[in-house]
């Protein structure tokens, strides 16, 4: 009885620790929220706090941007999100390096005109002077 007791607390520390994020795991999913924040409103103050000045931004139709190009599409409406949802998503951190794997679902508005679009995305950040910087982003239609 008391080795089955033994067993199943085992079992359990080691499930709840694989389960439970670390600290920077954490302040990268808040990054996450605030790049999603930033996208929904952007301002040059919030879009340039998230993403570093190397920034490279791929889109699902082979589109890359610059940071510059980035922001001026956001701000000027091209790429104009109206609702994301986010699901399906994974981080991991390596030393000040991170990954973010996520499912995004939108309405947009580009250019005035509404659609809808479905991505996988890979984001990769950058710990600098401890803040959470999108460094590249990549995204393939699902």
């Amino acid at each position: 009885m008391k080795s089955l007791l033994l067993a199943c607390l085992l079992f359990l520390t080691v499930t709840v620790a694989s389960v439970a994020q670390t600290a920077d795991e954490k302040a990268v999913a808040v990054a996450v929220t605030k790049l999603k924040s930033a996208m929904l409103d952007p301002t040059k103050s919030n879009l340039n706090a998230i993403a570093m000045a190397e920034l490279t931004y791929g889109h699902s139709n082979g589109l890359i941007e610059d940071k510059a190009a980035f922001m001026e599409n956001l701000l000027s409406g091209k790429s104009d999100f109206v609702k994301i949802d986010l699901t399906d998503q994974t981080v991991k951190v390596a030393g000040n390096s991170a990954w973010v794997r996520h499912t995004l679902s939108a309405d947009t508005k580009n250019s005035g005109v509404p659609g809808t679009t479905k991505l996988s995305v890979l984001l990769v950040w950058q710990k600098v002077q401890g803040q959470w910087k999108l460094l590249a982003r990549q995204a393939v239609k699902v």
